[in-house]
Parts: structure tokens; C-alpha cells; sequence
């Protein structure tokens, strides 16, 4: 039975969706004005684990993830270029999207903008302002944060200490410091809406709130998002949701651990940080991926050049296993126990479940995977007769699908993994293959060991088996990013 880990109540729970029906699931997206780093692409993977782990359990998602298409670094980045925000926003959605699809990432069932969602918003205000949970300053629109006695439940903050706690606010328009914006008036060269309250803009919070509303309709079943969101963004979400609709935005609230940098959170103003693009300059995007779930989505994660090194290295053992096990040849003498194959399925499937089930652990997930994969190694090396070795095929086709499924990871046969991973053009290294075959059927060893090194040095390994020479490849590295 599934396990998740839920931010409101600090602990593990059972799951148990709001209807039998579909998952309705929310997380917040970026906004779009640079483009996407390695935190991003942490959160973003997380979750499409999330989505298709509840799909691979047999439950259907409706997966939400919204851009944030207006906000002051998007109008500062507007005024500082000179080029209109609609086209700054649509070359980063454009580029968000591109980067995901590269490391696997589903297209969610729904990716609003918030500008598509300015005349709810403004709804939303109203009806805030009519329960008293809202008032009009000056064209601003505040949450009255002091009418939602539970605020803080989420991020265990209590309001009388944030209170105590905050520095003293200029800002004169607000009843109190920790209130926050709805709607904010426009300003000179902003982009702006009509709205009761004069022109103006809705604030960040908001977004949220009514678009989660507007397409799933609370409660919800899961709510994500980084750890850096659980205060101030998830608990206004709740306060003003909750406050309007009367019901619990979500059942369950799920985020996502840092990524530090030099034991440091990577964050832009340090500086301390890398797109997704630089990374993939020099590291295969399926590479990226594997790295970013071996570590528990709600650990933080370390990240350096070593650790891409290291999930490179794993990702080419599965591969190694996918190249032996697809160019095995059965023998007549091998072990003829179909059981032990089937036994690898079967302690797989049992260890990844379970794994999955616990709050989608998945590095005890690629654990599974890993054992398996040296069994079936086993396996092998003993030889195995044409049954044993058709049933180790066969399970193990079933045992990749279960990956890919759900880590999507390990999902190319062996020769494109290869390929990926080539230095040279494959007609250059077919051309090579064969002048090194001339040499040794011309016994000219000392040639053919020449053109072997000269592969090796540029990260091409061949392999000579009895139906003829193999190559296999390690990716060269020309950057260090740390």
C-alpha cells in the first residue's frame, strides 16, 4: 500500500485519494523570465516520478503544473531589454518545455498561465473582501492574515512570532505586516488589468489558488512543490483557499529537498548555479536524470561534476547487462533451471513495489534494479541454455518496461546507448572496425592493436565476440562544471 510523506502532519501516511475516480494533482511551476537550472529540473523530475508511480499503481492523474507569466522579474527583465513580456515569457515557456522533454519529463494535463486566469483572480478578491478576509488599500488588494486563525499550520510558524519576528514594515497601506498581496495597482510601464480597485496586477500567491481551483476543484489530492515554497507561498495558498471555499485545499503536501552546491543551497543570488542547458552541454540528458533520483526527492541533494561521473558509470553497467544479455549465445551444457530466471522478476518487482509504495523512494528502486542486474549477470557468466536464457530475456523485458514506466531510466537498447555516448562519427568508427579486421585476418596484430588504442583513447572500447566485433563507448568529457 502507497506511503507518502505529507509536510502538514510531518509524517508517512497511508494513501487514500479524496475520490476513487482520478488524482488530482498540483504543483507550482517556475516563472518564466531566464531559463531553467538544476533545481527545476530536481522538482520537476520529482514529481513526474509521483505522476507515474500513481499511474503505474493502476490509478489515473490529472497533473496540473502552472507558469507564472507576470511578476516583477518579468517586468524588470521587459524593462531592461526593451522587448515586449508576452515575447519574454513565450521564448521561456518554449525553452522550459524543450528542457523537460530532453530529461523525460510528461507534459502535464494541464500547464496554465496565470494571465489566462486575471478575471477569476479578480473574483477571487471579492469574495475575500465581502467574508472580511481581504480589504482595498490605495488600489491594492491584502489578505487579512489575522483572519485565518490556523495560519502557520503548514510550515509549524506561528503568527505572534512571525510577528515578533518581522522587520518593521514601511509599507503604510497594510493593517499588518505579515498581510500580503492579492492585487497589486498597476505602476508606470506595467503591464496591467481592469479591475474594481483601478488597474493593476494580480500578486503571486494568488495565482495558485484560483488556478487550482478553477481546474481541479479542492480538496485536492496532492499539492508539490519545493521545500522553499512550504512558507511563504503554500501557507497563503492555504489561507486564502481555505478561508474561500471552506474546504482543505489539499489532503496531502509533498516537497522537494534543495540542492546544495559546495554543502551551499544553490540559489541565484549566490551565483552558485547551473541551467539545465549547461549541464546537458556535456552530459547525456537520460545521465542527468538517473543522477537526480538517486537521492531520496525530500533529502537534499549534493551536486558536482563526480556525481554525474558516478551516475554515468551506473547507467553503463545497465547497459553493459542490456548489450551481454541481447548478444548472449545459449549453450548446450549451461544451467537449464527456468525458476532462477523467473526469480529475478519476481524478487525485482516485489523490492520495486515496495520501494515505490514508501514515499517513492527511488534509490531503493535503482537498488532493485541493480540487484537484479547481478543476477542476471550471474546468470550468464555460467551459461545458461536457450530456455533459461529466453526466460531471462523475456523477464527482464518486463523488468525494463517496470523502469521506464515510472524512473524512466535504462529504456534504450544497449546500441543507442552507445551511440549517445560516441566521440566520433559512427562512419569513421565503422571505417576503423573494419581496417582493424583486414589487419588481423592479414595477421598484421600490431595494426590492428593500434587502431584498438586509438578507439580507446577517444572512449571507444570494442569487443570481439563470436559473431563479430562490438564497440562500446564512454562519453569524453570536455567541461568541468565544478
Amino acid at each position: 500500500m502507497l506511503h507518502i510523506y505529507n509536510t502538514m502532519s510531518a509524517k508517512k501516511e497511508l494513501f487514500k485519494p479524496v475520490s476513487d475516480g482520478n488524482i488530482k494533482m498540483y504543483v507550482c511551476g517556475v516563472t518564466v523570465y531566464d531559463l531553467c537550472h538544476i533545481g527545476h529540473a530536481r522538482s520537476a523530475v520529482a514529481f513526474d516520478v509521483v505522476r507515474r508511480g500513481l499511474e503505474w499503481l493502476g490509478m489515473s492523474v490529472t497533473y496540473v503544473k502552472n507558469f507564472t507569466d507576470i511578476d516583477d522579474k518579468i517586468i524588470n527583465k521587459s524593462n531592461a531589454t526593451g522587448r515586449p513580456w508576452q515575447e519574454i515569457t513565450a521564448e521561456y515557456i518554449q525553452k522550459h518545455n524543450e528542457d523537460m522533454d530532453r530529461i523525460g519529463v510528461l507534459r502535464p494535463s494541464h500547464a496554465p498561465l496565470a494571465t489566462q486566469y486575471i478575471k477569476e483572480m479578480v473574483e477571487f478578491c471579492e469574495k475575500l473582501i465581502t467574508g472580511r478576509r481581504a480589504y482595498e488599500s490605495n488600489g491594492d488588494i491584502y489578505y487579512r492574515v489575522s483572519s485565518f486563525n490556523s495560519y502557520g499550520k503548514l510550515s509549524r510558524r506561528n503568527a505572534d512570532d512571525l510577528l515578533a519576528g518581522a522587520r518593521v514594515d514601511v509599507n503604510e497601506q497594510k493593517e499588518n505586516p505579515l498581510d500580503f498581496a492579492l492585487w497589486k495597482a498597476a505602476k508606470p510601464n506595467e503591464p496591467s488589468w481592469e479591475s474594481p480597485w483601478g488597474k493593476g496586477r494580480p500578486g503571486w500567491h494568488i495565482e495558485c489558488s484560483v488556478m487550482s481551483e478553477k481546474i481541479l476543484q479542492s480538496p485536492i489530492d496532492i499539492h508539490g512543490g519545493g521545500q522553499d515554497l512550504i512558507f511563504p507561498h503554500h501557507e497563503n495558498e492555504i489561507a486564502q483557499s481555505e478561508a474561500t471555499s471552506g474546504r482543505n485545499l489539499a489532503k496531502y503536501w509533498m516537497h522537494n529537498g534543495f540542492v546544495n552546491i559546495n554543502k551551499e543551497k544553490m540559489s541565484k543570488s549566490l551565483g552558485n548555479f547551473f541551467t539545465i542547458r549547461d549541464i546537458l552541454e556535456d552530459t547525456d540528458p537520460e545521465t542527468l536524470r538517473f543522477f537526480l533520483l538517486t537521492t531520496h526527492y525530500r533529502q537534499p541533494l549534493e551536486f558536482a561534476d563526480s556525481k554525474l561521473i558516478e551516475a554515468e558509470s551506473s547507467l553503463d553497467r545497465i547497459y553493459t547487462f542490456k548489450d551481454e544479455l541481447a548478444n548472449a549465445i545459449p549453450s548446450k551444457k549451461g544451467a537449464n533451471d527456468t525458476a532462477a530466471a523467473e526469480e529475478i522478476y519476481e524478487k525485482f518487482y516485489k523490492d520495486y513495489k515496495n520501494a515505490l509504495e514508501d514515499d517513492f523512494n527511488t534509490p531503493a528502486m535503482l537498488a532493485a534494479l541493480f540487484d537484479a542486474v547481478r543476477m542476471g549477470n550471474t546468470l550468464l557468466i555460467n551459461k545458461v541454455t536457450a530456455p533459461v536464457l529466453e526466460t531471462l530475456r523475456t523477464v527482464c523485458a518486463k523488468m525494463f518496461a517496470d523502469v521506464e514506466n515510472v524512473l524512466f531510466v535504462a529504456y534504450k537498447n544497449s546500441d543507442d546507448w552507445y551511440k549517445s555516448n560516441l566521440s566520433i562519427p559512427e562512419k569513421e568508427l565503422n571505417t576503423a572496425i573494419e581496417s582493424r579486421n583486414a589487419a588481423r585476418k592479414e595477421k598484421n596484430f600490431e595494426g590492428a592493436d593500434r587502431i584498438r588504442q586509438e578507439l580507446a583513447a577517444k572512449g571507444v572500447e570494442l569487443v570481439d565476440t563470436p559473431t563479430g566485433t562490438r564497440y562500446r563507448t564512454k562519453r569524453q568529457r570536455t567541461q568541468i562544471l565544478l
